[in-house]
């Protein structure tokens, strides 16, 4: 079995792909995706052909991602080095800065981590490759960063990861080339299992097929998108519960759930559908999201109140947070507490009413689905979901999402008897306290 790399005798390197490897070489389109087997060779693909595109593309700046800073420093990092500094010589690499230099000044590569989409921002880049985009902590927003950085250059992507959920990747890259019957024009997708690589055992392989769960197997070793186990909203499907976007009804009520924060504040926006009578359905239409950070609770209200047809209802925040609902009533957007604080009511609430088909997102709003699809629990050591929800602090829509729901689908009060007899009261003074009102105030 010949090493990846050979030295001929001449100087010249001779690589030594095996089939999945050559297949992505090969490869002419824009968008490269990788989708491979632990071990199969994807990281160690990366810097070779980040080196033929520099050679196409000529001097100037070129980017890699990997999904952490630590990430970096330990796989994809490694590999570049032993490329460009051990083999080729062709520079050095500046640790506090993050960035490769050619010896000539002319050529730069900036190493990022998709846990900041905000660092992806520096450089104008000829190309790009994001190693492990697939993990959970790489987000859309990176990946949307990384293609405003190459669209001057109309630079081309190379992704290398193993599959580990059923987000942005599968959404944006492989579900279109699927669709396109695996010739789309932008974006190929090269799929191969750990044993395409002759140095994994195979033995390894069968005993993983025997011991691991299915869609453990299927995810690390495969390389085929399957659902984890720990799904929170495992009953969320797209065929049912999205539809593409159509102009709303006006009349239709507005309601908007927030989830207030310093860094990120998140809301999304639902409108409840009535039929032709003017009878309301039960259907709730996700129809926008929103998620910003740095703003005022001024800033914060004329956005979220921009382009809507009247002032929506509006419910969010943890219980605690008086002073958020405070300042954004301030401002002109009343906020009631939600209906319950407790998460799991909420987060059963919300899955009640994707059972019930009763909410469906426009499949233009890839920021909520891509979370959609990613919420899920911690899993244990035997790979068994927990109580604990895994990475809770970056999932800002689901949270506004369930204090939306938790209060448009609380349950209802019983019914209470309006009668006369001698036991019972007259008329409404047997309702319930606030029950009925007549201009914001209770008879």
């Amino acid at each position: 079995m010949p090493p990846l790399v050979e030295v001929k005798p001449d100087g010249a390197l001779r690589l030594n792909f095996h089939e999945g490897q050559l297949r992505a070489w090969d490869s002419q389109k824009r968008f490269v995706v990788v989708l491979a087997g632990t071990q199969g060779g994807k990281t160690e693909f990366g810097p070779f052909w980040l080196h033929r595109e520099m050679q196409a593309k000529g001097p100037g700046d070129y980017l890699c991602v990997s999904p952490t800073y630590p990430l970096l420093e330990k796989k994809m990092l490694p590999a570049f080095l032993a490329l460009f500094e051990e083999r080729l010589r062709w520079g050095k690499y500046h640790a506090q800065s993050r960035v490769f230099r050619s010896k000539d000044g002319k050529t730069k590569v900036f190493f990022g981590h998709a846990q900041d989409p905000e660092s992806l921002e520096a450089a104008t880049a000829k190309a790009a490759w994001l190693d492990e985009a697939g993990q959970k902590k790489f987000r859309l927003p990176s990946w949307e960063a990384v293609n405003r950085r190459v669209a001057i250059h109309q630079g081309r992507i190379l992704l290398t990861t193993t599959p580990y959920d059923l987000g942005w990747l599968k959404q944006k890259l492989a579900d279109p080339w699927e669709k396109a019957g695996f010739a789309h024009p932008d974006i190929d997708l090269v799929r191969f299992e750990s044993i395409a690589n002759p140095a994994f055992p195979r033995e390894e392989y069968l005993r993983a097929q025997r011991e691991l769960p299915r869609w453990k197997f299927d995810l690390f070793y495969r390389a085929v998108f399957a659902r984890p186990a720990g799904m929170i909203y495992d009953c969320f499907d797209s065929s049912r519960h999205t539809c593409p976007r159509f102009a709303l009804p006006e009349h239709w009520s507005r309601t908007v759930g927030l989830d207030f924060g310093g860094v990120n504040t998140a809301a999304v926006f639902f409108a409840a559908e009535r039929d032709r009578y003017n009878a309301p359905t039960g259907r709730l239409f996700l129809y926008r999201t929103y998620l910003a950070g740095g703003r005022s609770a001024a800033e914060h209200v004329r956005e979220l109140l921009q382009g809507e047809p009247r002032l929506p209802d509006a419910a969010g925040g943890a219980s605690s947070e008086d002073q958020w609902r405070l300042e954004f009533a301030r401002n002109g957007l009343p906020v009631r507490e939600p209906a319950v604080s407790e998460v799991e009511v909420g987060i059963e609430r919300v899955y009640a009413a994707h059972r019930k088909d009763e909410i469906v997102a426009f499949d233009d709003l890839d920021s909520y689905l891509d979370e959609k699809r990613t919420y899920s629990r911690e899993l244990d050591d035997f790979g068994e979901p927990t109580e604990r929800i895994d990475a809770k602090e970056t999932y800002h829509l689901m949270d506004a999402e369930r204090y939306a729901i938790a209060w448009l689908k609380a349950p209802q009060t019983g019914a209470f008897a309006i009668a006369r007899d001698e036991e019972a009261p007259v008329g409404v003074e047997g309702a319930p306290p606030g029950v009925f009102e007549i201009g914001g105030g209770p008879w």
